[in-house]
C-alpha cells in the first residue's frame, strides 16, 4: 500500500463519470487519502501536453481540480490496470459504461478487465453519493477467496458494520420435506460460517460482523439483505479468471451484480 491512501480514478470524463467522481472524493475526504484520475486517450489521439491536461482539468469540479491526473494512450482496460499496478493504487474507482432503455447498468468490457487484472480492489459505482457507507453486506461461500474480500472491504472502511451472508441449500428440497434434516442441514451452514470467523485475521473485526447463513438462493438472500439493512455497498470476491461470471459464489455472481441496485466492491483473490 502507498503512505497516503490512494484512490485512482477510471474517468472518460463524461456525465456518466460524475457519480464514481463523487464518490472516489468522499472516500478520500473520509480516509484522508488522494484522488488520481485516470483517462486514457485512443490510439489515434497521442496529444497528451499541457494544453490537453488542462482542458481536462478544466471539466472537473472545483473540489477535485487538484487531483493528480495521469493520461496515457492506448487500450483503456489495459492500460487502466497497468496505470493501478504501477502506483500501487489502494483502490481502483470506476463507472459502469453506460445505462439501457430501460435505465439497467452495464459493466463494460474496460470494468470487467480491470477487475480480473487489477491487483487492487475494484470498486463500481452506481448510485449518487449521499454520504458514507453506513452498512456493508458481504457475500460469502467460505472460500479462502471471499475472506480476502471481506478482510480487504473491513481495512478500506475501518468503521462500518457489515452483514457476512452465506446462503446454503438444502438437497432435493423440492420432494425432501423431512424438517429434520432441514434442521441438520442448517446446523451444518452455521457450524462452517462459525469456522470461517474463528480464523486469526478476522478475529480484529469479529465485533463488527453480523452473521447470517440464510436457506435459499443466493441472488434472493442478498438481494433481501441489501433491502432490509438498505445497505449501498455489496462487497465480492473473484478469482480474477473469466470476468464477473467466475466470482467466487459461482454461477449466480451475473445475476447479483445485476440484481443488486447498490455499489459493488470486487476484490480479487491474493495471488499464492
Amino acid at each position: 500500500m502507498t503512505a497516503q491512501f490512494e484512490i485512482l480514478l477510471a474517468s472518460d470524463f463524461s456525465a456518466r463519470s460524475d457519480r464514481p467522481l463523487d464518490r472516489a472524493l468522499q472516500l478520500a475526504r473520509e480516509s484522508g487519502g488522494r484522488v488520481v484520475i485516470a483517462h486514457v486517450l485512443d490510439k489515434e489521439n497521442r496529444d497528451t501536453d499541457v494544453a490537453t491536461l488542462e482542458r481536462l482539468r478544466a471539466d472537473l469540479p472545483p473540489d477535485a481540480r487538484q487531483a493528480e491526473l495521469v493520461i496515457r494512450t492506448g487500450s483503456a482496460p489495459k492500460m487502466l490496470a497497468t496505470i493501478a499496478a504501477e502506483r500501487g493504487s489502494d483502490l481502483v474507482v470506476t463507472g459502469v459504461a453506460r445505462y439501457d432503455s430501460l435505465g439497467d447498468f452495464v459493466l463494460g468490457t474496460t470494468v470487467d478487465h480491470v477487475v480480473r487484472n487489477a491487483e487492487a480492489p475494484v470498486l463500481v459505482v452506481r448510485r449518487r453519493t449521499l454520504g458514507r457507507y453506513a452498512q456493508l453486506v458481504v457475500a460469502t461461500d467460505l472460500s479462502d477467496c471471499s475472506r480476502d474480500a471481506l478482510l480487504a472491504a473491513a481495512r478500506i472502511f475501518p468503521d462500518t458494520p457489515i452483514s457476512l451472508i452465506h446462503a446454503f441449500h438444502v438437497p432435493f428440497e423440492g420432494w425432501l420435506k423431512s424438517d429434520d434434516m432441514k434442521r441438520h442441514m442448517r446446523a451444518e451452514a452455521e457450524q462452517e460460517l462459525a469456522g470461517f470467523l474463528a480464523h486469526p485475521a478476522i478475529t480484529p473485526i469479529r465485533a463488527r460482523i453480523d452473521a447470517v447463513a440464510e436457506e435459499g438462493e443466493i441472488g434472493t438472500i442478498v438481494t433481501r439483505c441489501l433491502r432490509t439493512s438498505d445497505a449501498a455497498l455489496l462487497v465480492l470476491g473473484t478469482h480474477g479468471r473469466s470476468g464477473f461470471a467466475h466470482a467466487t459464489i459461482g454461477s449466480h455472481a451475473k445475476a447479483l451484480l445485476e440484481a443488486a441496485d447498490t455499489d459493488v466492491l470486487m476484490v480479487r483473490e491474493r495471488k499464492a
